[in-house]
């Protein structure tokens, strides 16, 4: 039986490495994977899961408007399918990967945030957290040495958003992790 996993951590974790190791592991075998990241996510180029470290792969976009079943199906055969970014995805997508895992045969990992920076799960992350079959945390670090599980948005002056669309692409110019007792004190 093929399942739907969600690693998730907060943001600088290495999720995006984790998920370019997984799909080396599977081409250096000699099978193919199926790649997909948001369609917003342009911070490299459209089409591209890249890592701080330096590594990329090409792959290929979603959106709101795609039914991940049938672009899927559609890319057959494949042995895996991976997707960054999934805190993106809708509760609709979700229930589409878990389809694929069920009744395509195929696993699904998926990598992305469990919060926002206001502390709420994204619908996609929420959604995942229901389903899949697996859950797997990423750990990173707070600047004080405890687990980083929550994460903050700085404005261009570096102070601590509190407002603002919960979809914003960024990187460290916009985004810090930090443990929870940091998060409340940054937030109050």
């Amino acid at each position: 039986m093929s399942k739907l996993y969600f690693s998730y951590s907060a943001m600088n974790a290495g999720k995006s490495t984790a998920l370019l190791q997984v799909a080396h592991n599977y081409e250096e075998r000699g099978m193919n994977v199926y790649l997909l990241t948001a369609k917003m996510d342009t911070r490299d180029g459209q089409g591209f899961i890249s890592s701080r470290i330096g590594i990329k792969h090409e792959c290929d976009t979603y959106d709101e408007k795609d039914n991940l079943f049938e672009k899927i199906r559609e890319q057959s055969p494949i042995s895996c399918v991976l997707i960054d970014e999934a805190h993106w995805l809708s509760p609709k997508h979700i229930d589409e990967l878990a389809h694929v895992a069920d009744e395509l045969h195929i696993p699904v990992m998926c990598y992305g945030l469990r919060t926002d920076f206001k502390g709420n799960l994204f619908p996609g992350s929420e959604r995942l957290l229901a389903l899949a079959d697996t859950l797997r945390e990423i750990r990173t670090i707070c600047h004080c040495g405890k687990k980083a599980t929550m994460v903050l948005r700085l404005g261009e002056n570096g102070k601590v958003l509190q407002d603002g669309p919960q979809n914003q692409v960024g990187g460290n110019e916009s985004y810090v992790s930090v443990c929870r007792k940091h998060w409340k004190e940054a937030v109050k």
